[in-house]
């Protein structure tokens, strides 16, 4: 694991030793090519509860590491975390979208940073099914008819915010979405 995406696990702070032995487990000493890491706290009504995703893309795949924390199984008091590695081959991801989010851009001047930055990589590796009951239009028909729904492909989303989580991470964000467009340009 090169030392700058282990310097940035250590600095975010989240379970710095899981989250290494994760990744180096998930990278299997592949090269990284870029990396990029963001943490977030979420306040739930009874609980704080933090966040970790991590983005790894090497020569082939491109990994999504997300951790988080909070209270054990119900009725114990135990404190857990957990860690989840999703891996998409390069060769797999089929859309990139990178939304840039310009507060005032009537004083938007080249150069200058967004105000936030949204990456949605449509890799293929969930998809979510909607189902809903299906109806024949009469108000008064009683009758089963089966449902209707649809799949959506779950892409990875990551967010960033100027505001929230500072100039570096949007600069951070834009650095892995450039590697992640050369990579996919090299793929095609």
């Amino acid at each position: 694991m090169p030392h700058t995406l282990e310097e940035s696990v250590a600095v975010a702070g989240y379970y710095p030793a899981l989250a290494t032995t994760v990744l180096r487990s998930a990278i299997a000493g592949e090269r990284v090519r870029a990396h990029f890491v963001q943490t977030e706290t979420t306040f739930d009504t009874s609980e704080v509860r933090r966040h970790m995703t991590v983005l790894v893309l090497t020569d082939t795949r491109l990994m999504r590491v997300h951790m988080d924390d909070g209270l054990g199984p119900t009725g114990e008091s135990t404190h857990e975390a957990q860690a989840t590695v999703e891996t998409s081959l390069v060769s797999n991801i089929r859309t990139m979208a990178l939304t840039h989010v310009v507060h005032h851009p009537e004083s938007f001047r080249e150069g200058d940073l967004p105000s936030e930055l949204v990456l949605a990589v449509g890799n293929g590796i969930h998809s979510r099914i909607e189902l809903e009951p299906a109806t024949c239009g009469d108000e008064n028909c009683e009758a089963d008819h089966g449902y209707t729904g649809g799949i959506t492909g779950d892409d990875t989303l990551v967010r960033v915010s100027a505001i929230a989580d500072g100039e570096d991470a949007i600069r951070a964000l834009q650095d892995f979405a450039t590697t992640l467009q050369r990579r996919l340009g090299e793929n095609a």
